[in-house]
């Protein structure tokens, strides 16, 4: 096998620009504007959001359950058919919501989007950036779903732009489709499988012997568990609960966010560019995130995270001017990554890489079932009482009970691992 180190360039940083691109344009198009679609397609067509919310729990659960096959999938028919599907899927859905006339058709065209992002986001990048880069993979893992950020700047502004002009927001799902369509074609005839499908091997960093591994925190790579032997642990359901419970807090506030300022009076130009400039710091809050799981290791990164979606959903709840809604989006996107790059990284950290695979896609798929739940329940709860306020403010104070609980769930991991060690 040559190695990396003869190439002139890895083919692998290849990959990671075909997974840049592909994120950049799945979630960027198809996921970071749909709050602005909430307000304006339920007003156009006299939907209550609660029923209208009913798609995107279509979309959550398909994704969750897609996720919870994944392991099987991507062993029987590898990286690119699946994303192949998955692209497939977003055009499917993009070109379904343009044409829809009732809630039937948001809820297949969400069935489909929740398909396509299975298979073009989180999971997928962390299993190839699992094959590909040997080392720095919370750094690398960073970076690529960082694109969601910089796609959902510009997206949004693009978004806005044709959902208040005469095409409206069918014109809007319809340009997107075209977007997906040509980014398709780049990605899957760029991503390979595997290094070894070209003679090469995962890209790993030269050894630094200057700097002594942190007794703080135990070792990166370890062998970790079996599936058998992952669920017989109670940590192992323990830190499942935190991360269900962290997708339905997160998603339930973020996904009425848009909305909810408009309800409270900010002008809906100045939300469009409160939400780009809040992509673009979501853009370098994953790349942050996994540069600090790499230095200090995924506990104190996730308190960081923690910390910030609990103080960002309190503003958020008290949103009454442009001021407090520009500070709620400087902070939230510091926990998200919650929800995206720390997912992979807990089951590895937490489990190790003897079934990865599989685990990270249940806790994908956990995490998933959590914004499944969260979405009506906000809605219907902004049904029952007219405003989303009371409800995010519960959120808060629940989203303190899981950070403190996650950390007993870290702490069993690393003490089981300390003793296999």
């Amino acid at each position: 096998m040559r190695s990396a180190s003869k190439q002139r360039i890895f083919y692998g940083w290849f990959v990671f620009a075909a997974c840049f691109l592909m994120v950049f344009t799945a979630l960027g198009f198809c996921s970071s504007p749909k709050s602005l679609y909430l307000s304006a397609i339920t007003e156009d067509m006299g939907i209550p959001r609660s029923l209208f919310s009913i798609n995107d729990s279509i979309r959550y659960i398909t994704t969750a359950v897609a996720n919870v096959f994944f392991g099987f999938l991507v062993a029987k028919y590898g990286c690119r058919k699946l994303i192949f599907c998955g692209f497939l899927s977003l055009i499917a859905s993009s070109l379904i919501y343009s044409f829809s006339s009732g809630i039937v058709m948001f809820c297949i065209g969400g069935c489909l989007l929740g398909l396509g992002l299975s298979w073009t986001t989180t999971t997928m990048v962390g299993l190839l950036v699992e094959r590909w880069f040997a080392s720095n993979k919370g750094s690398v893992m960073g970076i690529i779903l960082a694109a969601n950020g910089l796609g959902g700047a510009i997206s949004i502004q693009i978004v806005n732009a044709m959902i208040y002009s005469e095409g409206g927001w069918r014109l809007s799902y319809r340009v997107a489709a075209i977007i997906l369509a040509a980014v398709a074609v780049i990605v899957v005839l760029v991503v390979r499988n595997r290094p070894e499908e070209m003679g090469l091997k995962p890209m790993a960093a030269k050894p630094n012997t200057k700097k002594k591994a942190s007794s703080r925190q135990p070792a990166r790579e370890w062998a970790g568990l079996s599936f058998k032997e992952a669920i017989r642990k109670p940590y192992f359901w323990l830190a499942l609960v935190c991360v269900y419970l962290t997708g339905m807090i997160l998603q339930s506030t973020g996904g009425v966010s848009s909305a909810h300022m408009k309800d409270c009076g900010v002008d809906p130009t100045a939300i469009a560019a409160i939400l780009s400039v809040h992509s673009l710091i979501l853009m370098a809050s994953k790349i942050g995130t996994g540069f600090c799981f790499d230095k200090i290791g995924l506990r104190r990164t996730m308190l960081i995270c923690y910390g910030c979606g609990i103080v960002s959903i309190v503003a958020l709840a008290m949103v009454s001017n442009t001021f407090m809604a520009g500070f709620y989006s400087f902070l939230s996107p510091f926990a998200l990554p919650l929800e995206t790059i720390m997912l992979p990284l807990i089951a590895k950290d937490l489990f190790g890489y003897h079934s990865y695979s599989q685990i990270m896609g249940l806790v994908v798929s956990i995490n998933t079932f959590g914004y499944a739940t969260g979405a009506p329940l906000m809605n219907l709860m902004y049904d029952l009482t007219g405003t989303y306020r009371p409800t995010m403010l519960v959120m808060a104070i629940l989203m303190m009970a899981v950070m403190i609980t996650m950390q007993f769930a870290i702490t069993a991991a690393h003490r089981e691992r300390a003793k296999s060690e």
